[in-house]
């Protein structure tokens, strides 16, 4: 027996009680992907991406972990939630315009002692300001570097369209500008290099292309490196008691962590490992997330009809934002119908000893977006559900 159909015959032993569709975390799994991360940032905090997780029972579990600190959240609505559940640091990872929640904000002491927001424009200082209603907390505040690789004078760029402060004198300014406005405060630099930690340099069947992929990353971790230090210093010179530099994604944790400007790496993906990051070569982790359908139809030979299915990843559209059939091995989608909103037929020779009823499990393109599908996942170990813990959705939590 495979691993893989080891593993698929532990979810069915463990889920046998529960109707598809539902939603799993290889708690086993998870704990060696949290081992890894730790052991790839070389002894620098990792900061955990709640995006990635979305699910507070395994954002405590993975905090209480030697090696994890704190939390990079995704909006600010669901910054101030975590940090009333008792999470006391949290670095929203993007800026917000939520006026309501920065007057939540600028008036709770114990919400703008544990919530960094994130900022980029003086124009995000403004609104922040006209937002206060009246309260006067001291905001908590990151600058964010633009990381993308610029070249042929700034004609071709690589990377994500982020930050618009990109060199170290523009950081530096920012810095300056949010220094002298009262009711706030410079804490920390944020750049994420995601051209290099969220892109596979291991493309299946195309090897030019990895190549070309690694070469570039390659030039942009030299440049980067050596333009994060330079804004690192600028920065400091603005503000001495800068209190973390953070950096990296689960596809470059140890290349960032290397960095001597880098206090923290931000990751979150790579405990559940979910299909997009299979092409890498820096490193290798277990998929632990899973979803299951069940089986509804058998409508010929070498075919079965799953029910429903349809859960694309966000980015650019394309076949990879697609889940994949996992379990059991060889089964894939009609190229005429894909993956169903309500039904999704499968084809291959494995469909024939698929009974009515039998789950098929899949894995998502991305890592916490699953969770917006689902209510509750059911935490495996073994051959067991050992535990059923809400996401932020069956908290009641759609924050995007």
């Amino acid at each position: 027996m495979t691993a893989r159909a080891s593993d698929r015959a532990r979810y069915d032993r463990a889920t046998a009680h529960l109707d598809a569709p539902l939603a799993i975390v290889d708690l086993d799994a998870f704990d060696a992907n949290a081992a890894d991360l730790a052991r790839r940032a070389g002894g620098k905090p990792v900061r955990v991406a709640s995006k990635s997780v979305r699910c507070r029972a395994l954002l405590e579990r993975v905090l209480a972990r030697e090696g994890f600190a704190g939390i990079m959240s995704f909006t600010l609505a669901e910054s101030l939630w975590l940090a009333r559940s008792g999470f006391d640091d949290v670095l929203l990872a993007y800026p917000s315009a939520d006026r309501s929640a920065y007057a939540e904000l600028a008036g709770d002491p114990k919400l703008a002692a544990a919530v960094t927001v994130m900022v980029d424009d003086i124009a995000q200082l403004d609104l922040i300001d006209a937002s206060r209603g009246g309260g006067r907390e001291v905001v908590r505040v990151c600058l964010e570097l633009d990381t993308s690789l610029k070249l042929l004078g700034g004609r071709v760029r690589v990377g994500a369209r982020r930050s618009p402060l990109h060199s170290p004198a523009q950081v530096a300014d920012m810095a300056r500008a949010v220094a002298r406005r009262p009711g706030f405060e410079v804490v920390g630099i944020m750049a994420y290099e995601g051209h290099v930690a969220g892109v596979g340099d291991a493309v299946a069947g195309r090897p030019l292309r990895s190549r070309a992929i690694r070469l570039m990353q390659a030039a942009a971790k030299r440049e980067l490196a050596e333009r994060r230090a330079e804004v690192v210093r600028a920065v400091r010179a603005v503000v001495p008691e800068l209190e973390f530099v953070n950096g990296g994604g689960t596809g470059s944790v140890q290349h960032t962590a290397a960095e001597d400007a880098v206090t923290e790496i931000g990751a979150g993906s790579g405990l559940y490992v979910p299909r997009l990051f299979d092409n890498y070569t820096s490193f290798s982790g277990r998929p632990a997330a899973l979803f299951a359908q069940p089986v509804v139809r058998r409508p010929g030979v070498g075919v079965v009809t799953v029910l429903g299915g349809g859960y694309p990843a966000s980015g650019a559209t394309g076949a990879d934002r697609s889940p994949v059939p996992y379990l059991p091995e060889g089964l894939r989608y009609d190229p005429q119908e894909g993956a169903g909103e309500v039904q999704t037929p499968l084809l291959g020779s494995p469909a024939d000893d698929l009974l009515i009823g039998d789950k098929v499990w899949f894995r998502h393109a991305k890592a916490g977006e699953l969770c917006e599908r689902f209510d509750v996942l059911h935490l495996v170990e073994g051959d067991a559900v050992t535990a059923t813990v809400p996401t932020y959705r069956g908290e009641g939590h759609t924050f995007l």
